[in-house]
């Protein structure tokens, strides 16, 4: 499909995990290594839900004690150190940025992960030159579903909340956008959504790649 400037859409912004890197299934498994000597084994649905602020604080909020905060918070760290590999980016992913690069598009990302592994995979998949900015999951005392961190990737962008695309694969991230009146691409992966967020979402698709033709369908020209 042929692309073209769509004055409507100045910015895009992308979540990381689950958006553009197939990083959910080591996540999901990091999180569950590091609570498995806490609480009782959860599903990937009930792990899921926990993702969204940085591992520490959601530890924290589970666990109570600080001793226990501090030996999950380990396990974690030991757990993703030794399976990084599992992290790739998705089929499609930097052709679509390239593509967006060349409309001019600015491009942004938030993401709930702490900085410096999200540093770490935007270095291992060569991410950085693509983003004009980057807010993480650290970055804020609030995170995902409240929207101070979109709020402040459209203020450094230089746009408006109608003038942005949000790309993100979590009911909190439909949750912010919506709350500034972004329109918010869903990244379902065959989970089930509550109406409430499904209403408030701009578009639901099932996997990346559909999210990322839908990107594309927002800017093709019109006739």
């Amino acid at each position: 499909m042929i692309l073209t400037k769509s004055d409507e859409v100045r910015a895009i912004v992308f979540d990381l995990d689950g958006t553009l890197v197939d990083s959910m299934p080591m996540v999901l498994r990091a999180y569950a290594h590091a609570l498995s000597p806490f609480l009782p084994p959860m599903d990937d649905h009930e792990l899921f839900l926990l993702l969204g602020a940085p591992p520490e604080r959601t530890f924290s909020a589970l666990l109570g004690d600080a001793m226990k905060v501090e030996t999950a918070m380990r396990r974690l760290i030991a757990f993703s150190t030794e399976n990084w590999n599992l992290i790739q980016p998705f089929p499609g992913m930097k052709e679509l940025l390239s593509d967006l690069k060349s409309l001019s598009l600015r491009l942004g990302i938030w993401t709930g992960r702490d900085r410096k592994s999200a540093e770490w995979i935007f270095r291992e998949q060569t991410l950085s030159p693509w983003f004009e900015t980057v807010v993480c999951g650290d970055d804020f005392p609030t995170h995902k579903p409240d929207p101070s961190g979109l709020t402040e990737i459209i203020h450094r962008l230089g746009t408006s909340a109608p003038e942005v695309l949000f790309v993100g694969d979590a009911d909190v991230d439909v949750l912010a956008g919506a709350a500034l009146g972004v329109r918010t691409i869903l990244i379902r992966q065959g989970r089930p959504v509550h109406r409430d967020v499904v209403s408030r979402a701009w578009r639901v698709v099932e996997s990346p790649q559909e999210a990322y033709e839908a990107v594309r369908s927002s800017l093709a020209a019109s006739g």
